[in-house]
């Protein structure tokens, strides 16, 4: 509980979560009977038996299924308030959080009842509680690349609400480089860039999206190790990696969180971050992730501090904010 505490108390940024992923399972009733939605399931409790995974596909059917439940503005609403405030217990006091679009436009759902949804939680999360956040929409990577050039173009006039582009869903077979268009596009708008890569798919994936996306931050990169080359370079670049530990462990990425690399591309220098990735479907939020992290790699309070602290300098945020949460993270450190 000590250990919780001080994590808790540590200032951090959350890097890598999905807010389709954040979709609790009496949330998805309630919206389900809001909306008039059937559901597969009969319970609460069976919905939660199904969140047993052998892959990202696994996992990824049931994802999809469960996003059909938000229809409206205030359901979007809903579902980003709630983590919101539960990101803000945990200490978050910045959050840059993925969503998916071709999730919500293919079932007919339009730009603006998802984004108005969003951006006025966020508005009104940092009214009431001081988190600040942003939203980086990503490109579903099972789909051909010119659906997400065509989303690019939906999205353009609403770019003033994003803070950047994202690369998800089915990583091996689909790699980075096929949605250059796309990014390059986004980019050339003013966004940040980041990419799922390294999480099943390999190396190489990680190296191509650096290369050929222009990405400035590596989500998940579990998979570099299989270069020590890429290794070196990430943490001679400074390169980000937003891991997820109880993800990877619920898809089965590791067997065991004592087996996890985590810690060792931490000692290697690299800026390794902590995050809860689709936290409803895996069983923890970001402290949930930062406690069992830190328990099965036996890291140290110094460890835990570096890790809070790397998260807030691979955000997105201006320098002067970077450099305010920076000076209350020094304060909670030596406290």
């Amino acid at each position: 509980m000590e250990n919780e505490t001080f994590i808790r108390r540590l200032p951090k940024a959350e890097l890598h979560v999905h807010i389709e992923g954040t979709l609790e399972p009496e949330m998805m009733f309630d919206l389900a009977a809001r909306n008039g939605v059937e559901l597969p399931f009969d319970s609460v409790e069976e919905v939660r038996a199904a969140y047993e995974f052998s892959n990202l596909q696994s996992f990824l059917d049931i994802y999809y299924q469960g996003a059909a439940v938000l229809v409206t503005e205030q359901d979007f609403y809903d579902l980003m308030m709630a983590y919101l405030v539960r990101a803000h217990d945990d200490g978050v006091v910045r959050a840059e959080i993925f969503f998916d679009p071709q999730t919500h436009t293919e079932r007919g759902i339009e730009f603006p009842v998802f984004l108005d949804g969003f951006t006025r939680a966020i508005c009104d999360a940092r009214e009431s509680m001081g988190i600040s956040a942003g939203l980086i929409m990503c490109f579903l990577r099972h789909l051909p690349p010119e659906d997400a050039v065509a989303t690019w173009y939906e999205a353009k006039p609403y770019a003033d609400q994003l803070i950047g582009v994202g690369l998800d869903s089915s990583e091996v077979g689909n790699p980075p480089e096929w949605f250059a268009e796309a990014f390059t596009m986004a980019q050339d708008a003013g966004l940040h860039a980041v990419a799922h890569a390294g999480e099943e798919g390999p190396p190489g994936y990680i190296a191509n999206a650096l290369d050929v996306l222009g990405v400035q931050r590596i989500d998940h990169g579990v998979r570099c190790e299989d270069d020590p080359s890429l290794v070196e370079r990430l943490a001679d670049e400074g390169v980000p990696l937003t891991m997820c530990p109880l993800s990877n462990l619920k898809l089965q990425v590791f067997e065991r969180l004592e087996d996890h690399n985590l810690g060792r591309l931490l000692e290697r220098g690299v800026v390794v971050t902590v995050n809860s990735d689709d936290p409803a479907y895996f069983g923890g939020y970001v402290l949930d992730n930062f406690v069992a992290i830190a328990g099965a790699l036996d890291l140290s309070r110094d460890d835990l501090v570096q890790l809070a602290r790397n998260s807030i300098t691979a955000s997105f945020l201006l320098e002067e904010d970077k450099d305010r949460f920076l000076e209350e993270l020094d304060a909670v450190a030596v406290s």
